[in-house]
């Protein structure tokens, strides 16, 4: 992985969980930047390039797997990987977004070492691409 920080977005709409795992991020070195919704975050995207999305699943507004959807149909943001970040644990949800384009998912309650872990993961198999 190079030196060069790297860029991560989470979408999250409760701002203590959002704050928490902003604050673990740049702890270890990540440049983070908070979206409270899909929407907040589509917007976020229109001048922000991140690494990698972090996202809860069941948001109002608009939720994580239509977000998820409006990524991978976008062009120039397909490439982003995502992580999902949610309380639904049943297998269809997470079905769902495995085929939305998700690489991992993340229930809740969660071990900070476990995200920490999958964002990791996902950042060392791209390679340190990073999509311009």
């Amino acid at each position: 992985m190079s030196d060069e920080k790297k860029n991560i977005l989470i979408i999250e709409d409760e701002a203590h969980v959002r704050q928490m795992v902003a604050r673990l991020l740049v702890k270890h070195d990540y440049d983070v930047r908070e979206a409270v919704d899909g929407l907040d975050g589509l917007r976020a995207l229109e001048d922000y390039r991140p690494d990698l999305i972090i996202v809860d699943v069941m948001m109002p507004i608009l939720d994580g797997l239509t977000f998820t959807k409006a990524l991978k149909n976008r062009r120039e943001t397909r490439g982003i990987p995502v992580i999902f970040l949610t309380a639904k644990s049943d297998p269809h949800t997470m079905i769902e977004g495995i085929n939305v384009g998700a690489k991992f998912y993340v229930t809740k309650p969660f071990q900070i070492e476990d995200v920490l872990g999958k964002v990791r993961r996902v950042l060392e198999e791209r390679g340190g691409h990073r999509m311009r």
